[in-house]
């Protein structure tokens, strides 16, 4: 699995695209924030709500984070080794049976999450449970089973394949979303 990982990187590293752009070329000396170079608060069409506008960094995290979920689906439902289908057994059930609440919550909160953690300033906040309590099936209903290392290693090669599919192009910035995801390991990893 870690060399699924590493592959996924390796691929994020390499893939395509356009959709995360930096807001402007403002060379004021504050650094910007990761949610800024990942489009900011450029107001866009919002593709799936027609006649509404997103911010851009917002459109990039909620890309992402469905092109993942989407991801991991697909491998739970044609049983793909090491699926990660233990851990969103609740979500994914329900989904199969017709309710989707649960997914679109899933997305919601993890956009939020990224958003409000990463530079979206007062627009993006996170009202979710903490890391810890969100990845503990104890705390949190919606979560299957507890992750280990090598399941949180197969959800960062999902987030990167994912992130190819969308667009990155940047090394540096695939390397911040990298560094942000290896910075909850460890409340997230607790098997």
């Amino acid at each position: 699995m870690k060399n699924f990982s590493k592959l996924a990187l390796v691929a994020l590293f390499i893939a395509s695209g356009s959709l995360f752009i930096s807001c402007s070329d403002d060379d004021s000396a504050k650094p910007k924030s990761l949610y800024a170079k990942l489009g900011g608060t450029t107001m866009v069409a919002d593709p799936n709500n027609p006649g509404q506008m997103i911010e851009q960094g917002r459109l990039s995290y909620r890309s992402v984070v469905d092109s993942t979920i989407t991801l991991i689906v697909s491998d739970i439902v044609v049983g793909a080794e090491g699926n990660l289908g233990q851990h969103f057994a609740p979500v994914i059930s329900e989904a199969l049976s017709g309710n989707t609440t649960n997914v679109a919550i899933l997305s919601d909160n993890l956009t939020d999450f990224f958003s409000a953690n990463t530079g979206g300033g007062a627009t993006n906040t996170y009202t979710g449970l903490n890391m810890v309590a969100a990845h503990d099936p104890a705390q949190n209903p919606r979560m299957g089973k507890k992750s280990n290392d090598a399941e949180y290693d197969k959800f960062i090669g999902y987030v990167g394949a994912a992130a190819g599919l969308n667009g990155v192009t940047d090394p540096a910035l695939i390397g911040e979303v990298v560094a942000v995801l290896e910075s909850l390991r460890a409340p997230i990893v607790q098997e």
